[in-house]
């Protein structure tokens, strides 16, 4: 539509995208109004009464790729939402060719926070989430080179009785339960009992997943997704290096290759909020105001959750 046929009355708004400076961190949306004529986009336009307003989009400034615009992927309203941006963040890592990525967020309800649902129940809502995923994401004539792990072979037979009625989808394990289960061994399967030639995706529902990602991902066209691994555990130190090396050794082998394409997790408490994260745009730390998130920081890189409950959060 032309610029002379707009409602005088009208104020309209024109987004422009500004690309920001390398290594920054963050920029701040802003607005001002046109009282006289300018130029805009080799156009003159004539103060006629209208009031347009412009609206700065923030950018990312990759090294490799220059500057792409940021998506502003808002705190879903619901876990729907949440599934559908999962979905669109996934699809543009695939098409960035990333190969290992981790989708995280709570299960017993959008606000919640590790804890605060019991053991069964939140199973068998990540269960009936990962296959609402699924369905959203992965297209009918690929379900049959899908195969999603869950830890051991009775979770396998449970999903199948439930949330996975019906798929098509391949569900297996890869461990088995072991006497040293708690120091971070576990008896593994193997993998070429596991894994078939035409496997082309999988879906990861567990810490243990170096070994296949070395076995059956690495130098392959194959993609792995780490669905709700619970892998903020090992970040956080859970899991002592001392009593847990192997677990602990991941931070170093396994978490440099991965992207983290979708990421939630909350906090409570007097400087509560959130940390949210939808590729490929920026981390970025919430905080609930009047039943809204506002974003109070973000960055390009993932901060640790201490540096976001101590830091933070409590200076914004």
């Amino acid at each position: 539509m032309p610029l002379s046929s707009i409602n005088p009355t009208v104020s309209s708004r024109v987004p422009i995208a500004i690309p920001s400076l390398p290594n920054s961190k963050g920029f701040s949306c802003t607005s001002f109004r046109i009282k006289r004529e300018v130029n805009l986009c080799g156009r003159k336009v004539p103060n006629l009464g209208i009031s347009l307003d412009l609206q700065f989009v923030t950018n990312s400034v990759s090294g490799d790729s220059g500057a792409s615009v940021e998506y502003d992927v808002p705190f879903p309203n619901d876990y729907s939402e949440l599934l559908q941006q999962a979905k669109e963040a996934t699809e543009l890592a695939l098409k960035d060719e990333k190969q290992l990525m981790e989708i995280e967020f709570p299960t017993a309800g959008l606000e919640s926070v590790p804890g605060d649902g019991e053991g069964g129940i939140e199973m068998t809502g990540s269960m009936q989430l990962i296959r609402e995923f699924c369905d959203l994401f992965i297209k009918p004539e690929k379900a049959t080179q899908t195969r999603i792990f869950f830890p051991e072979a009775k979770e396998v037979e449970f999903a199948r009785k439930s949330a996975f009625g019906g798929s098509s989808l391949k569900l297996d394990y890869l461990t088995k339960p072991s006497f040293f289960e708690d120091f971070g061994f576990v008896e593994k399967v193997k993998m070429a009992d596991r894994v078939k030639p035409e496997d082309k995706l999988f879906v990861v529902e567990m810490l243990v997943v170096d070994e296949l990602y070395k076995e059956a991902v690495v130098n392959t066209s194959r993609q792995m997704i780490i669905f709700n691994g619970e892998l903020d555990r090992i970040r956080s130190g859970y899991y002592p290096p001392f009593f847990y090396p192997k677990l602990a050794s991941l931070c170093k082998t396994l978490f440099p290759k991965m992207e983290t394409v979708y990421y939630i997790h909350n906090f409570k408490g007097r400087s509560g909020g959130a940390l949210f994260r939808c590729y490929p745009g920026p981390w970025k730390v919430l905080r609930k105001a009047r039943n809204k998130y506002v974003c109070v920081h973000q960055q390009e890189t993932m901060p640790s959750l201490k540096e976001v409950a101590l830091d933070i959060l409590p200076s914004a």
